[in-house]
């Protein structure tokens, strides 16, 4: 019951941190967002610079703010971003949260940025956006000292994930499911 609870608070803490309930307007939410994504990705070409033609050459791309919390055999993560068709310009705003169970221990703020080789794999992930993924990492991070930035992977045909990280300290090795989905109230 006591993990249950400790849990909860670790859920509520990561919805509130990733902004669902932010008070702003739409338009504040969806420049936010941008601004948020344009700081990933500058973030993924200092500590990768091949990514940026990747990131050109792809249909599509999506970057997420995301915090995550791992305490002992739970594990969650909540977040928001922004998709960004390359063909059309189109930017489609989507939400995340994630559970999972594993060892681990520690809290982090990290961006996730997905490269979408084409229209079929871009469309699925907007419209149906499920991952189920088994990780294992240690960042540490405390404003500019220290860091992690993942290596890209392909998550699925198709789908290459980066992870970087922001702010935080964590060591897990856990199994999760994650599900992302369009904001409807910034679409």
């Amino acid at each position: 019951m006591q993990h249950l609870m400790k849990l909860t608070a670790a859920l509520l803490a990561i919805v509130m941190l990733s902004g669902f309930w932010s008070g702003k307007s739409a338009d504040e939410q969806r420049q936010e967002r941008l601004k948020v994504r344009d700081e990933g990705l500058a973030l993924l070409y200092k500590h990768a610079p091949e990514a940026r033609n990747m990131v050109q050459k792809s249909y599509g791309y999506a970057v997420f703010s995301n915090v995550g919390v791992n305490f002992v055999l739970l594990s969650a993560e909540g977040g928001s971003g922004v998709a960004h068709n390359n063909r059309t310009g189109q930017n489609i705003y989507m939400n995340m949260a994630s559970g999972g169970v594993g060892l681990g221990l520690g809290i982090k703020d990290f961006r996730a940025i997905f490269l979408f080789e084409n229209k079929k794999v871009f469309d699925d992930f907007v419209e149906y956006g499920w991952e189920a993924n088994a990780q294992a990492d240690a960042a540490a991070k405390v404003g500019k000292e220290g860091g992690a930035v993942g290596a890209a992977i392909t998550v699925a045909p198709g789908i290459r994930l980066y992870k970087l990280t922001q702010n935080g300290l964590a060591l897990q090795a856990t199994i999760q499911g994650t599900k992302y989905w369009k904001d409807k109230d910034l679409n």
